[in-house]
């Protein structure tokens, strides 16, 4: 059986004092649960591996499970495979990261069963300023800069169902494309 690679995207860790996990204790516990070419990109919890498992809810589950008894948190993680995040990348909207001097982009990573759609209805926008789109396996978020304090995407951390996405910035998106490509 081949190795699949996939990326772990935590929550919560590396915030705000809260939740300090080094990036060497961290690619560790990931080597301990078995996982091989075991890379952390920045400090905020993004993990590429390798694993035989190719269940995704199992990859979930078993590092959830792991990093709970490990650090002594609970937080949800997001796994992509790599075929996901290429996906993620070639489904941007149009023009979506082309202009990173007007417009912030984010790209919201959901925690299974949800699905993208399913955030979409609970993303607020100022119209003008924020636009949304669901795609196949994440959402893509955009916010003009010039009007950034009449946006209502914070918003979005005060829904119910903030606790079951994690958000990247398009430039963290792209580099985890190429980490988890090789």
């Amino acid at each position: 059986m081949g190795k699949n690679r996939h990326v772990a995207l935590l929550r919560g860790i590396n915030v705000g004092g809260n939740n300090i996990i080094k990036m060497v204790d961290l690619r560790a516990a990931f080597e301990r649960m078995g996982f091989t070419e075991v890379q952390t990109f920045i400090q905020s919890g993004n993990v590429v591996f390798s694993s035989r498992l190719a269940s995704k809810a199992k990859l979930t589950q078993t590092i959830e499970n792991a990093l709970s008894e490990a650090f002594g948190y609970a937080s949800p993680v997001v796994v992509v495979s790599a075929r996901e995040i290429e996906l993620v990348v070639a489904q941007a909207p149009s023009g979506f990261g082309k202009a990173p001097d007007r417009y912030r982009y984010d790209v919201v990573f959901v925690k299974e069963p949800l699905t993208a759609g399913e955030v979409l209805e609970q993303v607020p926008l100022k119209p003008g300023v924020d636009a949304a789109h669901a795609g196949e396996h994440a959402l893509y978020l955009s916010k003009l800069i010039g009007k950034a304090a009449q946006s209502r995407l914070s918003q979005l951390a005060q829904r119910p169902v903030y606790k079951s996405i994690t958000i990247r910035n398009w430039n963290t998106t792209t580099r985890l494309l190429e980490l988890v490509s090789g």
